[in-house]
């Protein structure tokens, strides 16, 4: 009989905004309190820098989705907010 190791491989779960969003705010309260060490500050501000990052790309997927749907039902596309345009 052959040895066989089962390697099960861990999908990653689901992108949750919301969640990632209140750990975002959380690291920063703790980071802005002050009550960190040097290491553990260091590794606050790496895991917000990941998160913010995962943040920007939850969202742009989902600007990404909005104009694909806009253009698929003929609706009007979302241009640019100008707001020196307003002072004229």
């Amino acid at each position: 009989m052959h040895g066989y190791t089962l390697i099960m491989t861990r999908k990653n779960p689901p992108f949750d905004f919301e969640e990632a969003l209140a750990s975002l705010e959380e690291l920063v309260t703790a980071m802005e309190d002050g009550g960190l060490s040097l290491e553990d500050s260091l590794k606050s501000f790496e895991r917000g820098i990941k998160l913010t990052r995962e943040c920007q790309g939850a969202l742009e997927k989902a600007e990404q989705k909005v104009q694909l749907l806009l253009k698929e039902d003929g609706l009007p596309q979302a241009e640019p907010y100008d707001s020196d345009a307003d002072d004229e």
